[in-house]
């Protein structure tokens, strides 16, 4: 600012140069090669300053400094940005923007172009599925629109994630998708154990146009997985290892020993004023005291069996190259899943959970002449699972309906019983009435090993025709796969004790123990399933596919 002294009067003016640091609009027509484009993004670079362009392509806009810079985009269209340089009219010619139309899309036996297509299918990109999650199929989760994933389960071994592409089928009929890798049927379990850094392509086809090509057995959608191949190159090698915590995401509240058993003595009541309270004003009373922690128990399931968290590793290991000739993909991974179950070091063996999962994988191609190449694909996951009798599920569920103020998990050995061998579970009734169910027992009593394996050897060959007709192919594709499963138990009948000849005095009392003609302390040893099976897949293909005059496209198969 600036100012002049006029007599007594104090004259305030702007400087002449400030005139040219504020426009109040500018204004424009924004247009590509056809005419006007209406709802073009207007804004000012780095500011909340915007507008979009009216049905005739105009926009006007305030800005305050002429050296800002005006930002035009609008989705098919390439964004650009423009200067003002103290100019009030600025029109804009768009260029259309080409990006994704002519990405290529892995369909049904072959691939397309985006702009060729008609039916729904739906690309993620590999790089989105690296997450730290136990397995593919959870990881898949939230990816793709339309697909609804969850899990029964996040005990290691079972908690592969179940999917619904197409929605909620016919109740009682199977709704899992066909789901194909390098153009060959795979379970959930083979997704699972395929690693994300491993695969070059992942499409899901949702529609009946999309699907039509595999008939009913894609009735509830398809997920088609390409594996990478080798590169022109030298080798590059990729190395991928991370940690990761797991958890429970939630838990159920349980009612504490206290309010468990006036609640339990309300209902009683409720249904029977004159019925026969099972705990006793005493046992409450002395429970709330803590007189005696093993005559009066207050058991915590949930923390006598179960670890707040885990920890689990994975590794994977890639190598691609080759050269005009042959190129090579070899990959190999390691993956480490723990349970959250808690181990009684009295034992001499792991009663928690460990899974360890290794894949391999060789991807061969090679051009025996310029119209012929060979492909050589093999593979294997192998899988070794130790863990409790019972499943972790199982366990929880127990956990969940066992009484907490009824016995202890197990008595500490004492004088009486110095020369026992074996864990004192604690338990409640009699061999005629039979006893109650000790969760703990079951979890430590035993554990169960099995060893699953799947590989496979896939040859296919594809022979350019193109002597005879442009666009002309041929493909022939065999592939073999073994599975094999093999599992064993090894437990011991647990002993069951309980407290007599309470002195309430002196506030000891005396364990006695309740099956001594049933319990063992030996590992019997109980062999399980041996499955052992082969699947031999054979598929052969003509296709034809011809782009006339770089616009029209004709494809048959």
């Amino acid at each position: 600012m600036a100012y002049t002294i006029n007599n007594k009067t104090i004259v305030v003016t702007r400087p002449l140069g400030s005139a040219t640091n504020r426009f109040k609009d500018v204004k424009g027509t924004v247009r590509d090669s056809t005419g006007v484009i209406p709802g073009v993004s207007v804004s000012v670079k780095g500011t909340r300053i915007g507008t979009t362009t009216d049905q005739n392509g105009k926009y006007i806009l305030d800005v305050t400094e002429t050296n800002s810079v005006l930002v035009f985009s609008m989705v098919g269209f390439e964004t650009q940005e423009v200067a003002i340089n103290n100019r009030e009219t600025i029109d804009v010619t768009m260029v259309s923007s080409d990006k994704g139309l002519d990405e290529v899309v892995v369909v049904a036996f072959g691939k397309q172009k985006k702009t060729d297509m008609v039916g729904s299918v739906t690309s993620i990109k590999p790089s989105d599925l690296k997450v730290p999650s136990s397995n593919l199929t959870t990881a898949l989760a939230g990816r793709a629109a339309g697909v609804i994933a969850y899990q029964r389960s996040g005990e290691p071994g079972a908690d592969n994630a179940e999917f619904f592409i197409r929605g909620v089928t016919s109740f009682g009929y199977k709704r899992d998708p066909l789901i194909l890798i390098d153009g060959v049927e795979v379970t959930t379990t083979d997704m699972a154990r395929l690693q994300a850094d491993d695969i070059a392509s992942f499409s899901i086809m949702k529609d009946a146009t999309a699907t039509s090509l595999y008939g009913s057995r894609a009735a509830n959608g398809v997920i088609l997985i390409s594996t990478k191949e080798g590169l022109v190159g030298k080798a590059a090698i990729e190395v991928r290892v991370e940690n990761s915590v797991s958890a429970p995401t939630s838990e159920v509240e349980i009612a504490d020993p206290i309010t468990y058993m006036r609640l339990n003595n309300e209902a009683i009541l409720t249904r029977d004023p004159l019925g026969i309270l099972p705990y006793s004003d005493e046992k409450i009373d002395n429970t709330i005291a803590g007189t005696n922690s093993l005559m009066y128990p207050t058991t915590d399931w949930k923390k006598e069996l179960f670890n707040p968290y885990t920890v689990n590793q994975r590794a994977n290991l890639n190598v691609r190259g080759g050269g005009g000739v042959a190129t090579y993909f070899i990959a190999g991974s390691f993956n480490q899943d723990n349970g959250v179950l808690k181990v009684d070091k009295r034992n001499n063996f792991n009663s928690n959970i460990d899974l360890k999962s290794y894949t391999l994988r060789s991807n061969v191609n090679v051009n025996l002449t310029k119209s012929t190449e060979v492909i050589v694909r093999m593979s294997g996951s192998f899988d070794d699972y130790s863990g409790p009798v019972s499943s972790g599920a199982d366990i929880y569920r127990r956990v969940m309906r066992t009484n907490p103020v009824r016995f202890p998990a197990y008595y500490p050995i004492d004088d009486e019983h110095a020369h026992v061998k074996h864990i004192m579970f604690g338990n409640y009734g009699s061999e005629s009435e039979g006893y109650l169910l000790n969760p703990y027992s079951e979890l430590v009593k035993g554990y169960k090993d099995y060893s699953r394996s799947a590989m496979s050897a896939q040859f296919e060959a594809k022979q350019n025709l193109g002597f005879l007709t442009e666009g002309l192919n041929i493909n022939a594709l065999a592939n073999i796969t073994r599975n094999t499963f093999f599992d064993v138990r090894r437990e011991y009948a647990p002993f069951w004790y309980m407290p007599t000849s309470y002195d309430r005095r002196a506030n000891t009392f005396r364990t006695v123990m309740a099956n001594e003609n049933t319990g063992t302390e030996y590992l019997n040893y109980i062999p399980g399933a041996r499955t052992v099976n082969s699947r031999f897949y054979l598929q052969s293909s003509l296709n034809y596919t011809r782009t006339l005059q770089e616009k029209h496209s004709l494809s048959g198969l």
